[in-house]
């Protein structure tokens, strides 16, 4: 039987979700993205979980959305949990991007945000456009100091994933120049922009993001649930919930633009084109 893409375990307090494609970095399928939610929810519902950590098997956190594997599932349909749409595998053109990423990307992420126990991601090597989605529903980012991130998507012509939390996340300013340029950032930049709780030696990723796991578990349940729900509420009263409605659109309007003008919605852009000028940075 093939390795399943997502592993969950319990560790006393805390429920170590893993994502667990590391031969494609971590990219991220519908399939992953399911099993995800599901190990989410298992978590949610167990009394005894009162931290989830989210990392990524192997040399990667995560490579970002998943645009050319052999396990890439965009035709499939999928059981919709977030959003109350139709499904997109019947769809043509705009109405099925739309229908799919409103569901599997946005949806989803939003989704997450909302879990009512706290999320820390534990990254190492390569969170790249998708990745800092999954990351960015986290609550606390501990980092290695071997990880690096982007979001290159302008090169397609699009202007940032579809979780578009950039500006909260790191500034108007940084925000603009990680898009403007589709460089890589470092975690030390990440850390000095405020997007990461701690960076610490990748020998060291594991056990420390699990003894701040641990160290929040002893608060009580409810009081961490009310405290993220609290800040969560500041953040889309500073506008981040509406912002990403907004930019969705526009999201959208540059895959139909690539559609028309180019080769596909991607701007004739592969996962490998993307690689290839990811190293030339």
């Amino acid at each position: 039987m093939s390795e399943p893409v997502v592993r969950s375990e319990r560790r006393g307090p805390v429920a170590v979700v893993t994502m667990n494609r590391p031969e494609y970095r971590n990219a991220q399928n519908s399939a992953m993205t399911y099993a995800l939610d599901d190990a989410f929810t298992e978590a949610v519902n167990d009394p005894g979980v009162k931290v989830i950590v989210l990392a990524g098997e192997g040399k990667h956190f995560s490579a970002g959305h998943d645009i050319g594997t052999p396990g890439r599932d965009v035709d499939v349909s999928f059981d919709r949990r977030a959003v109350l749409w139709w499904d997109h595998v019947d769809r043509e053109g705009g109405d099925q991007r739309f229908a799919r990423e409103s569901e599997v990307y946005l949806g989803m992420c939003r989704r997450w945000r909302e879990i009512p126990k706290p999320m820390i991601a534990s990254v190492q090597g390569a969170c790249i456009a998708g990745g800092l989605m999954l990351a960015w529903v986290c609550d606390l980012i501990v980092a290695s100091d071997d990880a690096f991130f982007a979001d290159p998507v302008v090169r397609m012509g699009i202007p940032g994933v579809e979780y578009f939390a950039h500006p909260w996340v790191l500034g108007p300013r940084a925000a603009k120049e990680v898009l403007f340029t589709g460089e890589r950032f470092s975690a030390a930049q990440a850390k000095e922009w405020g997007m990461l709780t701690r960076i610490v030696p990748r020998a060291d990723l594991e056990q420390h993001t699990l003894e701040l796991a641990e160290k929040i578990a002893g608060m009580p349940q409810f009081g961490l649930a009310l405290a993220k729900k609290a800040v969560n509420q500041a953040e889309d009263l500073m506008g981040l919930r509406s912002g990403m409605d907004s930019v969705f659109g526009l999201h959208h309007l540059a895959h139909a633009h690539n559609a028309e003008t180019s080769a596909d919605s991607l701007g004739g852009q592969s996962a490998r084109s993307m690689r290839d000028a990811d190293k030339g940075t």
